[in-house]
């Protein structure tokens, strides 16, 4: 079963300051729970993002026990929207929408990710009694750091 997460936020920004956070990889440990051990391993060039760039992490979400992800940035559009799509990892499929609005408060995000998990009924199972909470989690945590970033 392919299950939807969406997330807005308002952010009091100009567009380019939130483009150029969100499409730099070296954020992405800024924006996740400690508790995840997230780490970007890929040797990354400074600057953003763009299509075909291959992001190898490690995460840690349960128990401590570290998991390779591999993910691809399979499209950009700058300054307005970019989405990266899992190619090795936990998920059977992970395709996250990252969408950029400006407006007269500065810009709206918006997250779309669309994913499935592998194990087809306990798959289904796992989602209900852990998963979905765990995301909602992780993105709870981005909402509050990216308040304290830009809306403070």
């Amino acid at each position: 079963m392919t299950y939807q997460l969406k997330r807005t936020q308002q952010l009091y920004c100009d567009n380019a300051s939130a483009w150029n956070f969100f499409s730099s990889p070296h954020n992405l440990s800024r924006i996740t729970p400690k508790d995840m051990g997230f780490i970007v391993v890929s040797d990354l060039p400074d600057g953003n993002i763009y299509e075909g760039m291959i992001i190898n992490y490690t995460v840690s979400p349960l128990l401590g026990i570290p998991l390779k992800w591999q993910t691809e940035i399979i499209q950009v559009d700058n300054e307005k929207s970019f989405t990266d799509f899992q190619k090795k990892g936990p998920y059977k499929l992970w395709h996250h929408h990252h969408e950029f609005f400006p407006n007269a408060d500065g810009v709206l995000m918006i997250d779309t990710v669309n994913y499935e998990l592998p194990f087809g009924i306990i798959g289904n199972i796992v989602h209900d009694l852990f998963i979905k909470k765990k995301l909602n989690n992780i993105f709870n945590y981005r909402y509050r750091v990216l308040e304290e970033l830009f809306n403070k």
